[in-house]
């Protein structure tokens, strides 16, 4: 014979459901939601008071200003081996490497790979100009680009600015540039002299015509793209 007062008491309780009758859940607390709201509102207060964050969570990508490091590599390298060279070579000296390939001491007046070397003069000023807007062209451009989101064509540019402006060191301090790279082919061919800033601003342009090879790439993968 069952106990009226203690079924009461244990429906009160929530114990034992009425006969036929699903069981009802007990809602949670407002106790027990505390420390879940409490341990989300420190992390967000920790991220924002750390570094700041990009896409993702990931730190901020820096301006590709930092690329003018490699600018500046490239500048102390071509002028360390230039004044090897003088100190070296008299003029038009020579000495063979390879079958293909001598070191020698060149005065280029003109530009990269002695364009316009006979032109007379006027060239020297026009060069020196020309290469010092472009340089600030160059650095304007760098301060929009972003260091790694924009690798390929910042370091390109880096490669230009360093070649340009290292030749025209040579130009402000000597009136000419200094070359003393010279490969030819078994003394029937020869390739116009060239130094290391000639070689910075080559391998700069080939970076800039990958990286826009690259982008019309990604543009045309791009849904919706044009």
């Amino acid at each position: 014979m069952s106990d009226p007062a203690g079924a009461d008491e244990g429906r009160r309780a929530g114990a034992t459901p009425p006969d036929g009758a699903a069981p009802v859940a007990a809602a949670p607390s407002a106790d027990a939601t505390a420390p879940t709201m409490a341990a989300t509102s420190a992390d967000g207060a920790s991220g924002a008071a750390g570094a700041p964050i990009g896409v993702a969570g990931h730190p901020a990508d820096p301006s590709a200003l930092r690329w003018l490091g490699l600018s500046l590599a490239v500048i102390a390298l071509d002028q360390l081996t230039k004044a090897l060279i003088v100190a070296r070579f008299q003029l038009y000296e020579r000495i063979d490497v390879l079958p293909i390939l001598e070191i020698t001491r060149l005065h280029n007046y003109g530009a990269a790979f002695s364009l316009l070397h006979d032109a007379g003069g006027w060239q020297h000023y026009f060069f020196v100009s020309l290469a010092l807007l472009v340089s600030i062209g160059i650095v304007v451009w760098l301060s929009r680009l972003r260091f790694r989101a924009s690798a390929t064509l910042a370091s390109g540019l880096a490669l230009i600015l360093g070649g340009a402006l290292g030749n025209v060191i040579d130009r402000l301090l000597h009136g000419h540039v200094v070359d003393f790279i010279h490969f030819h082919w078994y003394e029937r061919w020869y390739f116009p002299a060239f130094n290391v800033a000639d070689t910075a601003i080559t391998i700069g342009a080939g970076l800039l015509i990958l990286d826009s090879l690259l982008e019309s790439r990604r543009a045309a993968a791009t849904p919706g793209a044009t």
